[in-house]
């Protein structure tokens, strides 16, 4: 099958290192994994391509506009290239990251008369009015109705964003967490002796709440626990500052490539997520997470967006009340305490990473609910594999 997927959104280089970069290169690999053929079309490609995506074909069309409103249609114009771009080359799928004012995938599906899968990450008109600049907010939920109520499938990262993409004008989404390569990451050898090695991975700004862990683990012993911050970003500086006032010796280690994250999640005993509570951030479904499963980590995280719906508490890890520093070290100092809780935690979080949420099962569910061939009834599958039969009713082909 040919698969066209588009990213319009120039804050989010596909062969980047951020967390969404992470989220589109997973979603490539899994598409490969299946035997399809993948066309990247993007506003902004990046510059650190794995290896095994180095043949990958990318279509560019940067947008270089500083102006907000200058920017907004320039990221329109850009997506209506790319969508022209698809039409031209052909494709059995469009597979879109939404993207603000970005109407590719209805454009394509129109034209090309294949469906689109809307992958749907975050409420970016919330988010851009609210934390950032949004000049001409009619035109973008115009963009935004325009290609959820034109897919075929509109996969939300969670329910609270299923429910507002449904009010945006998405007929029936489905909700599709986030997942994690469980062939790049797996458990690391088994570490003895020494402190406990607890680690948080992300990009460093306020919302990930690297500020309390540090608060959390100046309560503890510094001859039992040892912190690692694996990731960089805005908050770096006062971050590093912080822990010096505290008198804490916690390597940071700067940003890190993808390809380079296996390696560094093997250095932990523990992951830790530790979101404060912010009004209005219950959507997301935290990559790191889903990677300290994979990485066999027990994981302590806040109870926070849907954190508490992908850990077992007890089982996979511990989930704790946000903002509160004392019962994130609590947590950690619990788990110190009792290394065979700690193994068991990392086997059962191995497991479900392997059963619940690797990309691939994330990919076909998705896939499982799309036609492909609508006047001939086959699905994903049968182009794939040159099967099928027609009917007259694209509800028996989806049956």
């Amino acid at each position: 099958m040919r698969v066209a997927f588009v990213c319009a959104d120039p804050g989010v280089p596909v062969f980047g290192s951020k967390g969404s970069s992470v989220h589109a290169q997973e979603i490539l690999r899994a598409y490969r994994a299946r035997g399809d053929e993948v066309r990247v079309y993007c506003a902004r490609a990046g510059d650190s391509v794995p290896a095994d995506l180095q043949d990958v074909e990318v279509l560019e069309h940067r947008t270089r506009v500083q102006d907000p409103a200058a920017r907004e249609r320039a990221v329109e114009e850009a997506a209506a290239h790319l969508a022209e771009a698809v039409v031209l080359d052909g494709c059995d799928l469009v597979h879109e990251r939404y993207s603000l004012f970005s109407r590719a995938s209805a454009l394509v599906s129109r034209a090309l008369g294949v469906p689109a899968v809307l992958e749907v990450n975050a409420p970016l008109i919330d988010e851009q009015r609210e934390h950032r600049v949004l000049v001409d907010e009619a035109r973008a939920e115009q963009a935004t109705r325009a290609v959820l109520s034109s897919a075929a499938v509109v996969a939300c990262v969670s329910e609270p964003v299923a429910r507002w993409a449904a009010e945006h004008g998405a007929a029936a989404p489905l909700v599709a967490p986030n997942g994690v390569n469980t062939r790049r990451i797996q458990p690391g050898p088994a570490r003895s002796g020494g402190p406990l090695v607890v680690g948080f991975v992300g990009t460093l700004k306020p919302w990930h709440g690297v500020g309390g862990l540090l608060d959390a683990v100046a309560l503890l012993d510094p001859e039992r626990v040892r912190l690692l911050v694996i990731g960089d970003g805005p908050e770096g500086p006062a971050l590093r500052e912080q822990a010096g006032r505290l008198g804490l010796d916690v390597e940071f280690t700067g940003a890190v490539a993808p390809a380079d994250m296996p390696a560094q999640l093997a250095r932990l005993d523990v992951g830790v997520a530790p979101y404060p509570a912010r009004e209005g951030q219950d959507y997301f479904s935290p990559l790191k997470v889903y990677e300290y499963l994979a990485a066999g980590l027990p994981v302590i995280a806040t109870a926070v967006g849907q954190i508490p719906a992908i850990l077992r508490h007890g089982v996979t890890g511990l989930v704790v009340e946000p903002g509160r520093p004392e019962a994130l070290a609590a947590a950690v100092a619990d788990l110190a305490a009792d290394p065979a809780r700690r193994r068991a935690m990392g086997a059962a979080a191995r497991a479900d990473a392997v059963t619940e949420h690797d990309w691939s099962r994330v990919l076909e569910r998705i896939l499982a609910a799309v036609p492909v061939d609508r006047s001939a009834g086959r699905r994903i599958d049968d182009v794939r594999t040159g099967t099928g039969t027609s009917t007259d009713s694209t509800e028996e082909a989806a049956a």
